[in-house]
């Protein structure tokens, strides 16, 4: 019986590259070429496996992203899609298709895409449109989700409420007590439902502080609405939080402005810490304390867990937290007895 050395011997290759390939391991590159002979050397010696394994080159991958505003130019969803073109390259793929489910709709055109490229397997970028994503897993042969809630299929997240949790911790370690927060809900649900929203509000809890309501401020992930929002709270409140604590970096650096020009100092008269890491977010003035998010990661890993169900490596859906980092820049100030976790990138 073949073994992985007798391939190795014929192709000119290591046993570990030969095992990669066989396994569809793409954490490291090798070239479609290599991939090639190497299959071909293990039908020829007739190796274990071989022809039951499907070749990833046969894959026909789409992408289902939510549709936040000017979703191509999101910073957040930027990364995490070049993390999925990135490892679709390394496995000579390309994706099918990338579309944007905003309304129900769009279920019609997302249908005809999946018939008309035939694909075989698609991911889906946070929350969408229900009936689009129900249609999804019922015509789909493997669907892995980004930052999805579904336990029925795998999915690759970060722990949104234990990373804002941490933020606002930090926050109040530093000597803040009136916190305010930005976000939004996820697809159609309560604002207050959100993960992010829950650790912040589990952080105020834990600490005996009081929320108040005034400044817990859906702006619906939306920009410009973070600006207004946050400028028509600092003109309507007598009362304004030592700290704000946003969702996201893009909620937090419209924020920022708001209170810019109101006239209020950053750090000084009031702190602020956002969620992702975007890269603009290192160039603030001040620089924005936030919460590193490893989003080109998430995107890889997605890849390869298509491909490992594709391949019918997995049938159980399994869900792959990756870890999160608290990067404390001068946004939120500095206290001496404080332990700083990151400063800077």
């Amino acid at each position: 019986m073949a073994k992985l050395k007798d391939i190795a011997e014929l192709v000119g290759v290591s046993i570990s590259t030969v095992s990669r390939v066989m396994k569809n391991d793409l954490s490291r590159s090798v070239s479609e070429d290599t991939r090639r002979r190497i299959r071909e050397a293990a039908e020829k010696l007739d190796y274990k496996g071989a022809r039951s394994e499907v070749k990833p080159s046969t894959f026909r991958i789409g992408c289902v992203v939510a549709a936040p505003q000017n979703k191509y130019n999101n910073p957040y969803f930027m990364v995490i899609l070049g993390g999925i073109e990135r490892s679709m390259e390394e496995a000579g793929l390309r994706l099918e298709f990338i579309f944007s489910v905003e309304k129900p709709t769009d279920l019609q055109q997302l249908q005809q895409l999946v018939k008309e490229q035939h694909v075989d397997g698609i991911i889906v970028v946070e929350r969408i449109e229900p009936n689009a994503y129900n249609w999804i897993k019922e015509n789909v042969r493997a669907v892995v989700g980004v930052d999805l809630p579904d336990l029925s299929v795998p999915v690759v997240c970060y722990d949104r409420m234990g990373a804002a949790q941490s933020a606002v911790e930090y926050l109040i370690r530093s000597g803040h007590k009136r916190i305010g927060y930005l976000g939004g809900s996820e697809y159609n649900d309560y604002y207050r439902l959100e993960k992010r929203y829950l650790g912040y509000e589990k952080a105020m809890r834990e600490a005996g502080l009081e929320i108040d309501d005034s400044w817990v401020l859906d702006v619906k992930w939306d920009v410009s609405l973070s600006y207004e929002l946050t400028k028509q709270a600092f003109e309507q409140n007598r009362s304004v939080p030592t700290a704000i604590f946003a969702a996201s970096d893009t909620m937090a650096i419209a924020a920022m402005r708001a209170a810019s020009e109101r006239g209020l100092r950053i750090p000084e008269d009031i702190a602020f810490f956002g969620v992702d890491n975007i890269e603009i977010s290192e160039y603030t003035s001040p620089p924005l304390s936030t919460i590193h998010v490893p989003k080109m990661e998430m995107g890889s890993y997605a890849v390869k867990l298509l491909f490992s169900y594709l391949n019918q490596e997995y049938t159980l859906p399994v869900r792959m937290t990756v870890p999160h980092q608290l990067i404390v820049r001068r946004s939120s100030g500095v206290v001496s007895d404080v332990e700083v976790v990151k400063s800077g990138v």
